[in-house]
């Protein structure tokens, strides 16, 4: 009894100690276990005709860590990312880590004039963010954190925030490197995470060579058509948003004010990408492996700036809000045009723009949104227009690094790791949503076409009518702590989809698609607080 006792005391006095030292030193700790089930049918791309569904479970767990003090704030997330059944129930070291940082920075504060010890007062707030982070600005269509896929994206960077008289100016810098090891010299880039083997072109396994991302060899690809491009495909792909290859580095300056109801926010974002050239390793009795080569074989560093490729991508964005809720309702009205020049990751010149238009009507717990997105691409149909190697001349946008998700359909199918279609995309949109204390539903409708058409492989041009896509959306809050969402999409694609996503070049290839493409799924998504203490009523 008295053991139990002296237990109890030193509980009581543990626990104390801890919510004292946490309220003074501002510590926050939270957790989240997220499981996604679904069933997919079509979703990112068509499936062959009379295919099986697929079915899988994958799981996020993530434990984020903060503090704060006057001057110094500071956070860490870790997490696990994973597909329930991936790994054996016992597991050996040769199975790879799923564990990973997703974030860890920390924040120092440089002027503050609310902060009477803070002698530096040139600006209302000036702080430095320092270390792997996520960036989020606006509406995440071209910034976003990523946070529908499991593994979100975040970016390992320093950033600098100002705030003076209602201006927000954030300039943020990052610049990559694969190793720090001795004897390393340049600053060569291998752009993505390569496989430690990989095959020659007659099937062999064979270490991967240095410095090259292999490439796929098919349709009878030879050495001669590595030189000239040929049609050889990434067998990694490095790039969430179906992107060729990751930047080596990059400078981003967002700039927004609001003026009573109205927003402006302006993004200057230039990445930078390695020069490569197109090489070949092995023998005729082993085979080749086809690949691109980032790192140089002589003195010559290839990320000199003078060779790499560097894009540009400017704009604007306006939101203003018109009446309220309680009256007649609440008009939300968005607009914004981004441009994109300089050289993209291959090294052709850019000539590229993304404008969209949308309102959204609000009252009470109603919302209507009616919008129109236009992402330009390359013209099949022009000669002069069309994008061709020798000229090495690129309209298609690229919507950098943000969420597609949520803005070209919950389905996947446009500017995420399922490819493309080179012709751009316009995408108009009818969305409603229903806001309850503790129920949403939503359901969304779009209507996807080419911005430009393209051509099939007998050269002959494709439709730009694509299809059309209906999103069910239910969100109900069990708990503070604890959210299911359900969700259900329909792809009723046309027979240019194929063609426009890369999967087929004849019409009887085309045919060999099931045009009617499904999704299913149910995620559940706990997020506790552990610092949290529910509020006791005082009698």
């Amino acid at each position: 009894m008295k053991k139990f006792h002296i237990s109890k005391l030193a509980l009581f006095l543990f626990l104390s100690i801890c919510t004292q030292f946490t309220t003074k030193a501002q510590f926050t700790l939270q957790g989240q276990v997220r499981t996604r089930t679904e069933v997919r049918n079509g979703l990112g791309n068509l499936v062959p005709t009379d295919s099986k569904s697929a079915a899988f479970t994958s799981q996020r767990t993530r434990l984020n860590f903060g503090y704060k003090w006057d001057r110094v704030l500071f956070g860490a997330a870790v997490q696990d990312v994973r597909v329930w059944g991936q790994d054996a129930s016992s597991i050996s070291n040769a199975d790879g880590a799923k564990l990973m940082l997703h974030e860890g920075w920390a924040e120092v504060t440089l002027a503050n004039k609310a902060d009477t010890t803070v002698k530096f007062k040139a600006v209302d707030l000036l702080t430095v963010k320092i270390g792997r982070q996520e960036l989020i600005y606006d509406d995440v269509r071209l910034i976003g954190n990523l946070d529908w896929l499991q593994q979100g994206r975040r970016h390992d960077m320093v950033l600098l925030k100002a705030v003076h008289h209602g201006w927000q100016i954030d300039a943020g810098y990052a610049f990559g490197q694969n190793t720090d090891a001795f004897g390393t010299v340049g600053t060569g880039y291998v752009p993505a995470n390569v496989n430690a083997f990989t095959r020659t072109s007659t099937g062999v396994l064979v270490p991967t060579p240095a410095g090259i991302i292999p490439l796929t060899v098919g349709g009878g690809i030879g050495a001669n058509s590595v030189k000239t491009g040929g049609a050889l495909a990434w067998i990694n792909p490095p790039s969430t948003n179906g992107a060729s290859q990751d930047y080596k580095s990059f400078k981003s300056v967002y700039i927004s004010r609001k003026f009573n109801q109205t927003k402006f926010s302006g993004l200057f974002f230039q990445d930078d990408f390695s020069a490569y050239r197109l090489d070949s390793v092995g023998s005729a009795a082993t085979g080749y492996v086809y690949g691109r080569r980032f790192v140089s074989s002589g003195a010559t560093d290839l990320f000199d700036y003078s060779q790499s490729r560097s894009r540009t991508t400017y704009g604007l964005m306006v939101n203003h809000t018109l009446g309220n809720a309680s009256g007649f309702g609440k008009v939300a009205l968005q607009g914004a045009y981004y441009g994109q020049t300089g050289k993209d990751r291959e090294g052709n010149d850019m000539d590229a723009y993304h404008w969209t238009l949308a309102a959204t009507y609000q009252k009470s717990k109603w919302a209507f949104t009616l919008g129109y997105d236009v992402l330009s691409g390359n013209d099949g149909s022009s000669a002069t227009n069309n994008y061709k190697a020798s000229t090495g001349y690129n309209n298609r946008f690229d919507p950098l690094y943000g969420t597609p998700h949520r803005h070209w359909g919950y389905m996947d199918y446009f500017y995420v790791g399922t490819n493309s279609p080179a012709g751009g995309l316009n995408n108009g949109y009818l969305k409603a949503k229903y806001t309850g204390s503790a129920l949403t539903f939503g359901v969304d409708y779009h209507t996807f076409a080419l911005n430009k058409a393209t051509t099939k492989g007998d050269g002959t041009l494709v439709g730009t009518d694509l299809g059309n896509e209906i999103d069910f959306l239910l969100n109900y809050n069990m708990n503070k702590f604890t959210n299911l969402e359900l969700g259900y999409s329909v792809m009723m694609a046309t027979d240019n989809m194929p063609f426009a996503k890369g999967q087929a070049t004849t019409d009887a290839a085309a045919k060999d698609f099931d045009k009617t493409g499904t999704w299913l799924y149910l995620m559940i998504n706990i997020r506790p607080d552990f610092f949290y203490s529910k509020p006791v009523a005082i009698k």
